[in-house]
C-alpha cells in the first residue's frame, strides 16, 4: 500500500458513510495477571449506540494513521509457517458464519498471549467489513454515476488497546447538597492511543493483496517484533530511522578515512533528492548499491568503485542486494529537517542550506560558522557584524 491507498480507506471511517460497511465487531478482554481471555463479545456494529460507534471509528482511524515505514508498515507473510496467520485471516475474511469468524479471530488472540506478559489489561477489537471505492467515469459524457460502479474490498481490521485505572474525582451532589468521592472500579479502555493493530488484506491500486498485511505500530519507529513475527507470522521490516542509520554506516564504510564536510554531505542529499524527483512516477524510488555508487561519485567522495560499495552493503546489511527507499534516507526538503546539535546550542536548517555551514578550527578552538546574506536578528535585535578572526588574533597577541 502507498500513502494514497491508506488515506483513501482511512477517511472512510466515519458515521453514516455508504462507502463503508462494518458488519461485525468482536471485542476480547485479556487479563494482565494470567495473560488469559477474561471475556469476549461479538455484535453487529449497527447495534452499537451512536456514541460507541463514533469512539470506535476514531480508534480505527488512529490505527491507520502515521507515515509509512515510521508507524505503518506493509509486511509480507512468511512462508512455510505452521498454523500461519495469513491462512487464518483469509479464512476469516471468506467465512459467512459468525461463530467461525470468532473462532478464527480467537486463534489470532491466542498467538498474542503465547509467551507474552502484558503490563496492563488489554482489549483487542476486530471488525469485519467492506470498503467500496467508486470507479472514475470514463468520460464526462457518461450518464453513469461514479457510485454506480465501485471497487469492493472486504477487510479485517484489528485494534489493540490498553486499559487504565479510572480517575479519582470529587463530586458535588446537588440533591443531597454534599461533596462525595466518586468511586469507579471499572477500567477505562484507552481507545485514543492503540498500542498495535493491522489491516488485512493489503490494498494496492484497487487490488487486494492477501500476501501482505498493513501493520500499525503503537509509536513511531518502535516495532513490536513479537507481534510481527509470532502473531502475524510476517517478515521483519526496517523502519525509516533504521534505514537512515544503515545508509550512514555504508557511506562511512565506503569513505573510510576521508572526512566528509558539510558541502559533501549536502551534495549527497542533493543527489538523492534529484533521484526522487526524477522518479516521481514511481511510488517508492529505491536505491541499490549501484545507485549509491553513482550518488557518492557525483557528491565528490573520492576513490569510489562498485566493489567497494557492494562490499560495504554486504558488511553493514549482510545483503549486497539490499535497497533503500530514497525517501527514508534523505531529509525532507524545504523543511528545517536537519538537526545540528552542540553542547551550547541546537540548530535546525533545511538540507539545501547545509552547504552554508562550516566547522572551523582557529586558535585551538572549534567554531560553527554559518554564511548568511543579511544581518542576523535575535529576539528583535539586529546583530552587529564582528570580525571574528581578527579579534581572535588580537586576543592571542
Amino acid at each position: 500500500m502507498n500513502k494514497k491507498d491508506i488515506a483513501s480507506i482511512r477517511k472512510q471511517f466515519k458515521l453514516n458513510n455508504d462507502l463503508l460497511k462494518i458488519h461485525e465487531i468482536f471485542n476480547v478482554y485479556i487479563m494482565k495477571e494470567s495473560s488469559e481471555i477474561y471475556h469476549h463479545q461479538s455484535l453487529s456494529f449497527e447495534l452499537l449506540e451512536e456514541e460507541q460507534k463514533e469512539l470506535f471509528m476514531d480508534n480505527f482511524k488512529k490505527v491507520l494513521s502515521g507515515q509509512l515505514d515510521e508507524k505503518l508498515f506493509e509486511l509480507k507473510f512468511q512462508r512455510d509457517v505452521e498454523n500461519n496467520s495469513q491462512l487464518i485471516l483469509h479464512q476469516g475474511l471468506l467465512s459467512n458464519d459468525t461463530e467461525e469468524w470468532k473462532g478464527q479471530m480467537l486463534q489470532i488472540v491466542e498467538k498474542m498471549l503465547k509467551d507474552k506478559q502484558y503490563e496492563m489489561d488489554i482489549v483487542v477489537t476486530f471488525i469485519r467489513g467492506e470498503y467500496m471505492k467508486p470507479m472514475k467515469n470514463m468520460s464526462d459524457e457518461s450518464e453513469e454515476s461514479e457510485r454506480d460502479t465501485v471497487y469492493s474490498h472486504p477487510f479485517i481490521l484489528c485494534s489493540m488497546n490498553k486499559t487504565q485505572d479510572p480517575k479519582k474525582e470529587l463530586l458535588f451532589d446537588y440533591v443531597e447538597k454534599e461533596f462525595k468521592y466518586n468511586i469507579v472500579v471499572d477500567p477505562v479502555i484507552n481507545l485514543k492511543a492503540p498500542i498495535s493493530g493491522f489491516l488485512f488484506p493489503s490494498i494496492t491500486d484497487n487490488a487486494a493483496d492477501v500476501n501482505h498485511v498493513l501493520y500499525s505500530a503503537g509509536k513511531k519507529n518502535e516495532l513490536n517484533y513479537h507481534f510481527i513475527e509470532e502473531v502475524l507470522n510476517a517478515e521483519e521490516k526496517m523502519t525509516a530511522a533504521q534505514d537512515k542509520i544503515v545508509f550512514e554506516e555504508i557511506v562511512k564504510n565506503v569513505a573510510g578515512d576521508q572526512k566528509i564536510n558539510t558541502s559533501t554531505l549536502s551534495n549527497v542529499y542533493d543527489e538523492i533528492h534529484r533521484v526522487v524527483e526524477e522518479n516521481e512516477e514511481e511510488e517508492i524510488p529505491k536505491l541499490d548499491y549501484k545507485d549509491v555508487e553513482k550518488v557518492l561519485k557525483s557528491s565528490g567522495i573520492e576513490d569510489i568503485n562498485s566493489n567497494k560499495v557492494e562490499t560495504a552493503f554486504k558488511t553493514v546489511t549482510d545483503d549486497e542486494s539490499y535497497e533503500f527507499k530514497a525517501n527514508n534516507i534523505v531529509p525532507k526538503y524545504n523543511t528545517k529537517s536537519i538537526k545540528i546539535e552542540t553542547k551550547l546550542a541546537n540548530i535546525s536548517i533545511s538540507p539545501q542550506d547545509l552547504r552554508y555551514v562550516r566547522q572551523v578550527h582557529f586558535s585551538g578552538k572549534r567554531y560553527l560558522m554559518m554564511e548568511v546574506e543579511e544581518n542576523t536578528v535575535i529576539e528583535g535585535f539586529e546583530m552587529v557584524p564582528e570580525a571574528l578572526f581578527e579579534k581572535a588574533k588580537e586576543d592571542t597577541e
